[in-house]
């Protein structure tokens, strides 16, 4: 196994009882996850389910979101974050992103265009006002002048989710922690590498490399299931759609891009796909992928455990990824 930090976070599947999260959150923290990150879609408000389950917390961090900058402003990120910790004593990581645009233009009705200008400029506003600062700043994007945290500044460790070089640019002017998702081990060492340049050009330390990756040990029909249909929505998507090519997958790109029905393209999504950006298998090859995720410059590789009936809560895959991180302390 390897010294690489291990964390959750909760997959909200759409698969499943919305209320099952809250199992595992406190599985997680009993299980000695240094971590527990709640993200922010569909499903449950971060700061209300992170207030919920961080009250009961004996030793885990939370981190919240990533946080779509197009929809919620610096002001009632950092409110939000200052509030839960407030309300359960815990530390809490605020994580910022772009999002995509069904949610940013579907679902809130919000302009994403200048999305990646926003990260940058939330970014320096978030982290003034978690600092205790007064946010001020006349952006391009982003405005906002004179209001200060009422309750006491948190100083949050800021995320920053990235991928394209303008979010990678801004985690490493701003970011203690830059975050990938659903990407195979070349690529994370790929934007790693491009991290530490970005980073040496603001005159700052490389920040931490957090990544992301589905997971299950020992997955049953339901978990690969549920781990295929969480790719079908990125096979079309910029940049993702490079790497899958990359990673040998050219023809299942070419047949996404064709707009089929999601359904039939889940049917021809195979399981090699998952096993190339997620950690699925038995324990031997669960503790290699997650090695290999180190070697390729993950700092901390953030679990995201799928839920079914087979492993309901995630309950055998934490259980089985808590002892692997217990042997390498």
């Amino acid at each position: 196994m390897t010294s690489t930090g291990i964390e959750v976070s909760l997959g909200l599947w759409q698969d499943r009882p919305p209320i099952e999260v809250i199992r595992t959150a406190r599985l997680a923290d009993e299980l000695g996850y240094r971590a527990v990150w709640i993200g922010e879609m569909a499903t449950w408000d971060a700061f209300a389910l992170g207030t919920h389950v961080g009250r009961d917390f004996a030793t885990a961090r939370l981190v919240l979101g990533p946080f779509a900058v197009s929809v919620r402003d610096p002001t009632m990120i950092a409110m939000g974050a200052a509030s839960v910790a407030a309300l359960t004593g815990r530390e809490v990581g605020v994580a910022l992103g772009t999002s995509s645009p069904m949610v940013v233009e579907h679902w809130h009705g919000r302009d994403r265009a200048g999305s990646s200008v926003a990260l940058a400029e939330s970014a320096q506003v978030v982290r003034t006002l978690l600092n205790g600062g007064r946010g001020q700043l006349d952006g391009a994007v982003i405005r906002t002048s004179g209001y200060r945290l009422r309750l006491a500044p948190t100083r949050s460790e800021l995320v920053i989710a990235a991928f394209g070089d303008a979010a990678i640019t801004a985690a490493a002017r701003h970011a203690d922690r830059m975050v990938l998702n659903l990407l195979d081990t070349p690529s994370v060492a790929a934007l790693t590498g491009k991290l530490g340049a970005a980073a040496l050009e603001a005159g700052r330390e490389r920040p931490r490399v957090a990544v992301w990756a589905c997971a299950a040990v020992d997955p049953g029909p339901a978990a690969l299931e549920q781990l295929r249909r969480g790719l079908v929505g990125y096979l079309a998507a910029p940049g993702y759609r490079d790497m899958f090519r990359r990673s040998g997958f050219p023809d299942l790109v070419d047949f996404a891009l064709t707009r089929p029905h999601p359904r039939d393209l889940l049917a021809a999504v195979p399981i090699e796909l998952i096993e190339t950006v997620g950690i699925v298998g038995d324990e031997s090859t669960v503790a290699a992928r997650i090695a290999e995720y180190a070697a390729a410059g993950a700092d901390d590789v953030v679990i995201v455990p799928s839920a079914t009936d087979e492993d309901p809560a995630a309950e055998n895959t934490l259980r089985v990824i808590a002892r692997l991180a217990e042997r390498a302390i």
